[in-house]
C-alpha cells in the first residue's frame, strides 16, 4: 500500500461512507421487499428473503475494503478511473432496489442490473490492476450480481 496514515484514514471514511450511503438507500427502498418477494413468481433457485441481508452486509464490507485498497495503491489518473468507476458502480447498486422494489419496475431495473454488471466488471478489472487484492474482494459481489441478473430476469420473464 502507498497511502500515508492520513491518506489511509481519510480514503476508510470516503469509501466506508459512499458504501454506507447505499446500503442506507437499499435497506430504506427494500422496507417491504420480503412480502413483494414472496408474492412473485420466482424460479426455484431463488434464494429465500431473509438470506440477501446477510449477503448484502458481507459484500458491501468487502467492496467498501476493495474501494480502500485500490485506492491506497497509489495516486495517479489510474486510481482516478478506478474510483470513477467505483462511484458509478455505487451509484447503479443503489439504483436498483428502488427501481425492483420501491417503484415496482421490474424491466426497467432488469435493464439498470445489466449495466451495473458491466461497470462491476470493469471496475473488477481496474481494482485488479492498481492491486490484486483490491479486485479479488470485488469477484463475490460480481459473482452475486450475474446471480442477481439472472433471477431478475426470470421474476420478469414469470411475472
Amino acid at each position: 500500500m502507498r497511502c500515508t496514515v492520513r491518506e489511509a484514514v481519510v480514503a476508510a471514511v470516503v469509501v466506508v461512507a459512499a458504501v454506507a450511503l447505499v446500503a442506507v438507500v437499499g435497506s430504506l427502498s427494500a422496507t417491504t421487499s420480503a412480502e413483494q418477494f414472496t408474492m412473485l413468481q420466482r424460479p426455484s433457485w431463488a434464494p429465500p428473503p431473509w438470506l440477501f441481508g446477510p449477503v448484502w452486509t458481507v459484500l458491501y464490507v468487502l467492496m467498501a475494503a476493495a474501494g480502500w485498497r485500490a485506492w491506497c495503491a497509489g495516486p495517479g489518473r489510474a486510481r482516478g478511473q478506478a474510483m470513477a468507476w467505483f462511484a458509478a458502480n455505487l451509484v447503479l447498486n443503489a439504483a436498483w432496489t428502488p427501481l425492483f422494489f420501491a417503484l415496482g419496475q421490474r424491466t426497467t431495473a432488469l435493464f439498470e442490473i445489466v449495466l451495473l454488471d458491466v461497470v462491476v466488471v470493469v471496475t473488477t478489472v481496474l481494482f485488479w490492476r492498481r492491486d490484486r487484492l483490491a479486485g479479488a474482494l470485488l469477484l463475490p459481489y460480481l459473482a452475486w450480481s450475474l446471480y442477481a441478473t439472472a433471477l431478475n430476469g426470470a421474476i420478469v420473464a414469470l411475472n
